[in-house]
């Protein structure tokens, strides 16, 4: 196991090591992939302190996952370790090289168990729940009876199938629902000349990203400084990742035009055999039109793609556009995993003890 900085991953023969080892990791992480997990290390890895542990296996790198050591643990203060994760990133796994799965983990652990420092436990955030590395991750965990639990879970939508965007569609939402999205769609195209694009490669890039930037900014985001151009920090990353993505063949952009004007706007990473929908924005204006959602049905072409076997929402669990259309869920778990000695880990069954109490419902009567 070795530490890096971001100066470290950006060496010529570590890149190289890396890119085989996206190529062969088990589950796709877009987010740990170089051309996102450097920009984002340039804005908050220095201030956080964040290193990336990286396991090599018979000289070959086989394993990365950026960690952090903190007292911030759910707006309590206890000293922990986690990987790293920032607001606009959406999956915690650890690339791991497939088939190495347990060794990955075994290592990783004992390395805490040696030097936990001050943290009393290991948080993993973001993991997908039904995942090959979380899988492999349960039964070391099993197989030592070490001391862990779920601290959060979510469900967030998830698009997955074999059949064709409209078969899908038909399913999905009923007639109704259906004919009034066809009714909004004629009435855009009352308005002016409506247009579609979907986009890879670097054509463009520029000012569409640059555009989309603006038409984010322009709605409630941008009133709530929620907005990715609200602070350099989110507008630098977003550019950073958008401008290296088409390079790895990660990147696909989709907007809705109304007389060359973007009224919604899409991006989505292409993470063979899955696909990660990033960051979306649409026209307040036009909000009577549903603009946002009639581009996600021409996202449902995510289905007909024969290197894309699924695509995770990133939306927040009960996302009122986003699940009307998307039927399925994916379970992603936080879970705190027991490090070091006895004492500590005596420590973190007390933990454990209080955060898996059972709670008393909150009943009330009329």
């Amino acid at each position: 196991m070795r530490f890096l900085t971001v100066d470290d991953l950006r060496q010529p023969a570590f890149l190289a090591a890396w890119g085989r080892l996206v190529r062969n990791a088990a589950e796709p992480n877009p987010f740990f992939e170089p051309w996102f997990l450097i920009p984002s290390l340039d804005q908050w890895g220095a201030a956080e302190r964040v290193l990336v542990k990286a396991w090599f296996h018979e000289g070959r790198l086989a394993g990365l996952l950026p960690v952090v050591r903190s007292a911030d643990y759910y707006s309590h203060i206890i000293t922990h370790a986690k990987g790293w994760l920032h607001a606009n990133a959406f999956c915690g796994v650890p690339l791991v090289s497939a088939g190495h799965e347990q060794a990955f983990w075994r290592d990783l652990l004992a390395h805490f168990d040696r030097r936990p420092r001050r943290a009393l436990f290991w948080h993993l955030p973001l993991i997908p729940a039904d995942g090959p590395v979380n899988a492999a991750l349960e039964q070391v965990l099993a197989a030592r009876r070490r001391a862990h639990y779920t601290v959060a879970e979510e469900n967030r939508a998830f698009l997955t199938g074999s059949s064709t965007a409209v078969t899908y569609l038909e399913a999905a939402m009923s007639a109704k629902k259906r004919k009034e999205l066809r009714r909004q769609h004629n009435r855009l195209t009352e308005a002016g000349t409506l247009t579609f694009e979907r986009l890879e490669g670097t054509v463009g890039l520029a000012d569409w990203t640059a555009e989309f930037l603006a038409l984010e900014a322009a709605g409630w985001k941008g009133k709530a400084r929620s907005a990715l151009a609200s602070a350099p920090e989110t507008r630098a990353l977003f550019e950073q990742t958008l401008a290296g993505a088409p390079e790895a063949g990660r990147l696909e952009r989709l907007a809705l035009r109304l007389d060359g004007r973007a009224i919604a706007m899409l991006v989505n990473f292409i993470t063979p055999p899955g696909a990660y929908s990033f960051k979306t924005a649409f026209d307040e204006d036009y909000a009577r039109f549903s603009p946002g959602m009639l581009l996600q049905l021409e996202n449902l072409a995510l289905l007909e793609r024969p290197d894309v076997q699924w695509a995770d929402s990133c939306a927040v669990e009960g996302h009122p556009m986003i699940e009307r259309l998307w039927r399925d869920g994916r379970r992603m778990v936080s879970r705190n995993i027991a490090i070091g000695g006895w004492p500590r880990r005596a420590a973190f069954r007390l933990l454990m003890a209080y955060e898996t109490r059972p709670r008393k419902s909150q009943e009330t009567t009329a």
